[in-house]
């Protein structure tokens, strides 16, 4: 009788965790995002006027001098505040750049926004979000030389990698790791 029981508790349980797998959301899919082999980044940060290009991932494994770079360039050019940008972001903007088939460096726009410089924004815009993901490192508002915005805001919808956001009127496309999700166009 022990056994019966067991099994069925068990049997039980395997069919939750499938089904609770099963009802993940294909975000979620769109968020694992497999690094290749070697993966390099360009950008040119429009405010500050520094570029940097670099490998910051070889076989899956992130380069922390490349990282650290990386944050740097992408840090709040409002009061120099640095953060860690997460690294599926960068992941992300690596995919985009392979489909968008270019070597042009991202410009940027905002990539890491400390607390007090978002507060600033969204009081003057509508269009910042008071808990916005750029201060958590996990989004980035980029153009590309070369490449028409809308074209660029159709290739990042298409990694499934998070919110995807065009901006025609300011001339570029917001791309963060959140939930999947699109607005703009």
């Amino acid at each position: 009788m022990k056994q019966s029981l067991y099994t069925r508790r068990a049997f039980i349980r395997a069919l939750g965790g499938l089904t609770a797998g099963l009802a993940v959301s294909s975000s979620a899919f769109g968020k694992l995002l497999v690094p290749t082999a070697e993966m390099s980044l360009a950008f040119q940060n429009l405010h500050t006027g520094e570029s940097l290009e670099t490998t910051f991932c070889v076989d899956g494994h992130y380069i922390q001098q490349s990282m650290d770079s990386i944050n740097h360039l992408l840090r709040d050019h409002r009061n120099g505040e640095v953060c860690q940008m997460d690294p599926t972001l960068l992941t992300l903007l690596h995919s985009l750049k392979t489909a968008l088939g270019t070597p042009e460096p991202f410009h940027i726009i905002s990539g890491y926004r400390s607390a007090s410089s978002n507060a600033m924004l969204s009081k003057k815009s509508h269009g910042v979000a008071k808990k916005s993901l750029h201060m958590q490192g996990k989004a980035i508002d980029i153009r590309v030389p070369g490449i028409d915005i809308k074209r660029v805001y159709e290739a990042a919808l298409a990694q499934k990698g998070g919110g995807v956001g065009l901006y025609t009127r300011s001339d570029f496309v917001h791309l963060d790791v959140g939930r999947v999700r699109r607005w703009g166009v």
